[in-house]
């Protein structure tokens, strides 16, 4: 129980990666606030399943793309909590397309989500863990970020952006005893990389050494380590998981 008595929020907690995240972070003892945009009904059913365990779980509604939302968010788990211990930014989107063709509304969409909305919640994170000396974020960002993905120019930079954040933010906050860290994913069987159109999802899985798909459970146990004081000496890192695809 590496988390026992923590709060922690997840931002996209209800789809893609972020059940698995919750899951995880629940089982090592954390109240998890399952973060949500749109799918009420999913975040509740991880409510469910982490209760079911014999964990703690709430939802709560957070756009990530409005900084209102985000700040109500953390106000009230922080009142209601008396403390936030750990963020993790999994909410995110892509669009698909070679930049030469894509709309304007399209790449600014992913930038405001992506990059914004990591910002906007780390920002709001930082505020109860700088005065309570303690916490850690966890940004989920992408091997799209370090690798070339064509097709991903958007998606691609966002996460680079995401990374470039993280090295910056763990060096102005490491004095209050923040740390800030992201994940790396590579193809996985939750998430984005099941929307990938079939023979493009073959051709990297091809270049995956380990020649299959991560487990969502296996990126939400480097979360896991991120968030708890096992990597108490770990900042500003960005901790590779895909199955060595860039290595």
């Amino acid at each position: 129980m590496r988390l026992a008595d923590r709060v922690a929020i997840v931002t996209g907690g209800s789809r893609g990666l972020g059940p698995a995240i919750c899951a995880e972070l629940a089982a090592e003892g954390a109240r998890v606030v399952v973060g949500y945009r749109r799918s009420e009904r999913e975040a509740a059913e991880v409510v469910a399943a982490i209760e079911s365990s014999g964990g703690a779980a709430e939802a709560a509604a957070i756009d990530v793309r409005e900084s209102s939302s985000v700040n109500a968010v953390t106000r009230a788990v922080v009142a209601r909590h008396g403390r936030l211990d750990a963020l993790v930014t999994s909410a995110g989107i892509h669009h698909d397309a070679l930049l030469a063709t894509m709309p304007d509304d399209a790449l600014c969409d992913v930038m405001r989500t992506n990059v914004e909305g990591t910002m906007r919640c780390a920002r709001a994170a930082l505020r109860p863990m700088m005065k309570q000396r303690a916490g850690a974020i966890v940004a989920v960002a992408s091997v799209a970020g370090i690798r070339a993905s064509v097709g991903q120019s958007s998606y691609a930079a966002s996460k680079g952006a995401v990374l470039a954040l993280v090295r910056t933010l763990a060096a102005e906050v490491g004095g209050y005893g923040v740390r800030v860290n992201a994940v790396v994913p590579g193809v996985f069987d939750a998430g984005m990389a099941t929307r990938t159109p079939r023979d493009r999802a073959e051709a990297v899985l091809a270049q995956v050494p380990l020649g299959r798909r991560g487990a969502a459970r296996e990126l939400a146990r480097a979360v896991v380590f991120l968030a708890s004081d096992d990597a108490a000496y770990v900042t500003g890192h960005g901790l590779v998981v895909d199955g060595g695809l860039s290595a």
